[in-house]
């Protein structure tokens, strides 16, 4: 059996990883990553398709473990490659793909599976198991081959007292361990932190302290497919007589699902539309909102901002952050945290109050399910190098031999043979950057001109010549955006400028390409020197 993960080891997000036994492709997972500040006017990041792109047609089945972006949304990406691959999951976590297709207009092949259920694509035997996780149906996935055992957990954590009473399975894993398992691939998230994750029952009883202490308007921010803490906050109001508006075309909709599923119990006369919330007093309105990552363009962000089309925040407000922080978010975040506190709203968030609680394994957990799995090999998945490497150790410290950890990055290949783990090459895997409606258009040099937009501004050179006389009929002219200076201080380069582009007229040089250089040149040098920047510089020669 050969593993390829195509994303999710070396950073939190765009989760996907193929199995290959006799030439047939099995996929777990296909999600996004969302992009840094670096990666300016970036949508979504996706997997690199391209090591299997060419061999769409061996791909048996698409499994799903949950809901999740960062691992349900690069589907439509991958469908729009080959439409038909059967995508098996439970019940919630197809019916939010589904509706995520019908967006892309896309009918897929769709198989739900429960917990305990045995289903075949090619040569691989999945059974799948139940796991608790941040999202209700959740589920790890063991695949039974000839060339071996593998099992997947997906995200999970172990809660004791599960809001949807339903509990991490590890009575089959017992089962699995006993059958034997030669790879683990497991979750990393939260291998750094120490003890127990708490249980989702705490959060309920923090929020309605919160809401019976806020007399204003209240403002929920949470992950759009969040469920359980929805579930919480419309308990929450309708115990303190409150309404909730739902705000975020994903909230909606996701939530939407969710309740014609029966994962929601939304209580009588809660729930109310986001047009008609400003109607009611501030004492008796919940806005359950996206944006809890500091993300630009959601709703909160928009709110903190004053640019929300329909809700203001006022003096007195509270915010609640009840979602975890997702590395790399840390400076949105905060930046929204302060813009809201600037307004004179309360916010409350995990630092200051227990209103989240992860939905990923902590150490002790994981050091649980080691000594239950007992697997022969462990591949540490899910996480960034640091997660990665401390849930390798975890994995030594129950017993399993240090050369059988195998720890690795994006588009490293493992090869499972003889019950032995180990890495055996490398595939291309870079970032596909979804841009507006282009899909891998865009690459780290378009990033680069980005960021040197943004961070060192823009100047034009402009002029126009007559090549044959070598005269300068126009110009230069030069101007700038995103600097500090005024135009005028390019006065001083004008001069120099004329007798390097003159001087290259006289010695005949009537390629206006070259032309172009020679004015780029003079004026990077004077703005590098005078000014301490490095703009991007755009020089254009007109040839009359």
């Amino acid at each position: 059996m050969r593993i390829t993960p195509l994303g999710g080891l070396g950073e939190v997000g765009r989760n996907m990883t193929v199995f290959e036994v006799d030439g047939k492709l099995l996929i777990v997972d296909c999600g996004v990553l969302f992009p840094e500040e670096d990666q300016p006017g970036v949508d979504l990041i996706l997997p690199d398709f391209s090591s299997i792109e060419d061999r769409l047609d061996d791909v048996v089945a698409l499994v799903l473990t949950h809901g999740h972006e960062d691992h349900i949304g690069g589907v439509p990406y991958l469908l729009r490659l080959r439409d038909d691959i059967p995508l098996v999951g439970s019940d919630l976590t197809l019916a939010f793909v589904e509706a995520k297709l019908r967006e892309h207009r896309i009918r897929p092949t769709l198989r739900v599976v429960s917990e305990h259920e045995r289903v075949h694509y090619g040569p691989f035997d999945l059974e799948f198991v139940a796991v608790n996780h941040s999202i209700p149906d959740a589920m790890a996935v063991f695949i039974r081959t000839g060339a071996g055992n593998v099992l997947a957990t997906g995200d999970f954590k172990i809660d004791s007292l599960p809001i949807d009473g339903r509990i991490t399975d590890l009575r089959s894993f017992a089962r699995f361990a006993d059958e034997g398992v030669d790879l683990f691939c497991v979750d990393s998230t939260n291998a750094e932190v120490p003890g127990m994750i708490g249980h989702e029952n705490q959060i309920g009883p923090v929020l309605d302290g919160v809401f019976a202490e806020s007399d204003q308007q209240i403002i929920v921010a949470s992950f759009s497919s969040h469920v359980h803490r929805v579930q919480q906050v419309l308990d929450a109001a309708a115990l303190h007589g409150r309404r909730v508006a739902l705000v975020g075309r994903s909230m909606v909709r996701n939530m939407g699902i969710a309740a014609e599923k029966g994962y929601l119990k939304v209580p009588d006369g809660v729930l109310i539309d986001a047009r008609d919330v400003t109607s009611l007093p501030a004492d008796e309105r919940v806005l359950m909102v996206t944006g809890s990552q500091g993300e630009p363009m959601a709703a909160l962000s928009r709110m903190a901002h004053g640019e929300h089309r329909s809700v203001t925040v006022e003096a007195g407000d509270t915010v609640i952050f009840a979602s975890s922080l997702i590395p790399g978010n840390e400076n949105s975040v905060n930046r929204v945290i302060n813009q809201l506190m600037r307004l004179g709203a309360r916010v409350v968030h995990q630092g200051n109050a227990k209103v989240h609680v992860s939905g990923h394994a902590s150490s002790e957990e994981l050091l649980h399910v080691y000594n239950i799995v007992g697997p022969r090999n462990v591949m540490p998945i899910h996480g960034e190098i640091r997660h990665l490497v401390a849930n390798g150790a975890l994995a030594v410290k129950t017993g399993v031999h240090p050369r059988n950890v195998v720890l690795c990055e994006d588009g490293v290949t493992v090869d499972l043979k003889d019950g032995k783990a180990r890495i055996s090459g490398q595939v291309g895997c870079g970032y596909v950057y979804v841009d507006g409606s282009s899909v891998g258009e865009i690459d780290e040099t378009e990033l680069k001109d980005r960021r040197i937009l943004a961070e060192e501004g823009f100047v034009s050179v402009y002029a126009v010549v007559e090549t044959k006389t070598g005269t300068i009929l126009a110009g230069p002219d030069i101007q700038a955006r995103g600097m500090a200076e005024d135009d005028s201080v390019f006065d001083d380069v004008l001069d120099d400028v004329t007798r390097a582009l003159q001087d290259a007229l006289d010695k005949g040089n009537q390629d206006a390409y070259s032309l172009q250089q020679v004015m780029r040149r003079t004026v990077g040098r004077f703005v590098g020197r005078r000014l301490k920047r490095r703009p991007m510089i755009v020089p254009v020669v007109i040839e009359a």
